[in-house]
């Protein structure tokens, strides 16, 4: 089809016809051109207000314009207990007038009346953040509530989990107590993970001597203060840059990893062990015996599979380790966020054991991925999984059902190896679903 024919009148069925064709060489064109359009996260807001509204007694007073607003109250509602969020009118009128900050003070007051609320955290969006919201205009204290101003504007950040960053980061800088090393065998955690992870954290760590374990983000706002006058920070996610800098400027130990695998199990206890200076010898018998214990559960439940893990947070390397050590075949991984420090240790063992790392991915790469390896099982994102599944291959959502579940240490090992092994175990049904809508099969 040449350039002239397709600016002639559309007159006939023949003409439109020609234009179809025009447009699916054009996207054939474009698909054989790998053109990455869709990236992989949601806004920003989503991860901040994920930590902000699940504190206890906080109210969210969100300074941004309506759609936002109608929006991320779905958020509050589904991943926060339900709590609602309170916003002044952010529109035009009120930027053109200059009288945002004045809305701002009049909805804090209003929230402070409720003698229940401790901490309003003010989130500062977009359209506020275009306007420019001064910090020293916000009052730190209404009635018995504390004040916050947490930014979070989506132009400014890539992914909803450097949000959660820095949310937590906002917290610390504004409630964290001065260091003191009076609590020198003390810990905090860093990062969203099952409450059996935790539980299972603070046993681990009791045995090396640790006296005290909190884990951040909280519900507790004094967890944030107290989070200040610790021994050591463990971040065990690798988007949390702002609070890890936050700890090495007050001179607090801060450890990457996490204890999943056996190696890397053994090397974080040892790792926390150093920071504190807690007796060689008791730190070296539990990560023997830890180490041992994920060693004899992987060696039981071994993995003959090829599998991709495609999510959103940094966390699923974690998990691609433990599915290596496992036996599986996983040629490639993605996520939204991009690589950190804290991440280099996986980055550099996954890598070299054949793992294609994807950072601030694109749906198109992931689909793309599955294509070229063929896998057995996908972990991934929603819009991944329904592209997945209309292949006939098994594909869950990696946020709802893995990041739902422990897998930390051989307890959780051993839970999340079972779950994939009774995934990859579904992969007739998909294969049946597949030829049952493509009518090519017995539906039977």
């Amino acid at each position: 089809m040449n350039a002239t024919s397709s600016t002639k009148p559309l007159e006939s069925d023949g003409d439109f016809s020609r234009l179809f064709e025009i447009l699916r060489e054009q996207t054939k064109s474009e698909k054989e051109a790998e053109t990455n359009l869709h990236p992989q996260t949601m806004c920003p807001a989503f991860g901040g207000l994920r930590v902000l509204t699940r504190i206890d007694g906080a109210q969210v007073c969100l300074a941004t314009d309506k759609g936002c607003m109608y929006g991320l109250t779905f958020v509050t509602h589904f991943y926060a207990a339900k709590k609602s969020i309170v916003s002044p009118e952010v529109m035009s009128t009120q930027l053109s007038s200059g009288t945002m900050i004045d809305d701002i003070r009049k909805t804090l007051e209003e929230i402070a009346k409720d003698k229940s609320i401790r901490l309003i955290p003010v989130v500062s969006l977009c359209v506020a953040e275009t306007a420019g919201i001064a910090e020293e205009l916000l009052p730190k204290k209404v009635g018995e509530a504390e004040v916050a101003l947490v930014r979070i504007p989506a132009y400014l950040i890539k992914s909803h989990p450097e949000a959660k960053d820095i949310a937590v980061e906002a917290l610390l800088k504004r409630f964290a107590l001065p260091p003191t090393r009076e609590l020198k065998k003390s810990v905090a955690i860093v990062g969203e993970i099952f409450p059996l992870d935790a539980m299972m954290i603070g046993q681990v760590l009791q045995r090396i001597g640790v006296e005290s374990v909190l884990v951040l983000p909280s519900q507790q706002l004094e967890d944030y203060k107290d989070a200040g006058d610790v021994g050591c920070a463990v971040a065990l996610h690798p988007f949390y840059e702002r609070v890890e800098q936050f700890y090495r400027e007050r001179g607090t130990p801060v450890i990457a990893g996490n204890p999943v695998g056996a190696n890397s199990t053994y090397k974080w206890i040892k790792d926390i062990g150093d920071a504190l200076n807690l007796d060689a010898e008791l730190v070296e018998r539990v990560a023997q015996e830890e180490k041992e214990k994920i060693k004899a559960v992987i060696a039981a439940k071994k993995i003959n599979a090829t599998i991709i893990v495609a999510g959103y947070e940094g966390n699923e390397f974690p998990l691609v380790r433990l599915l290596l050590e496992a036996g599986a075949n996983v040629p490639y991984a993605s996520t939204s966020i991009a690589r950190t420090k804290l991440g280099d240790d996986d980055h550099k063992l996954l890598t070299t054991l054949g793992t294609e790392l994807r950072y601030r991915k694109y749906l198109e790469e992931d689909r793309r991925a599955v294509l070229k390896h063929k896998p057995d099982l996908v972990l991934g994102t929603t819009s991944l999984d329904s592209y997945v599944k209309e292949q006939g291959i098994p594909a869950v959502y990696y946020t709802n059902i893995v990041s739902s579940r422990p897998i930390y240490f051989a307890q959780g090992a051993s839970a999340m190896l079972d779950l994939i092994q009774s995934l990859i175990r579904r992969r007739g049904a998909f294969e049946k679903m597949k030829r049952f809508f493509e009518g090519d099969g017995d539906s039977a």
